[in-house]
């Protein structure tokens, strides 16, 4: 018993497939943000460099 609960604690592999989920998914959430949002970013960014410039 007291084995498998230091053998336990010295597990260092982690949880390999659950941070790789992690981050496909982040990556996939900023995909379609950066998707339905870009757009408007894009006019907004235009926007105020022409305001700046006066054209």
């Amino acid at each position: 018993m007291r084995n498998s609960i230091k053998r336990r604690f010295d597990d260092e592999r982690g949880d390999v497939p659950g941070w790789v989920l992690i981050t496909l998914m982040t990556a996939g959430l900023v995909i379609v943000i950066w998707g339905l949002a870009g757009p408007a970013l894009s006019g907004v960014f235009d926007q105020a460099i022409n305001r700046v410039l006066g054209v």
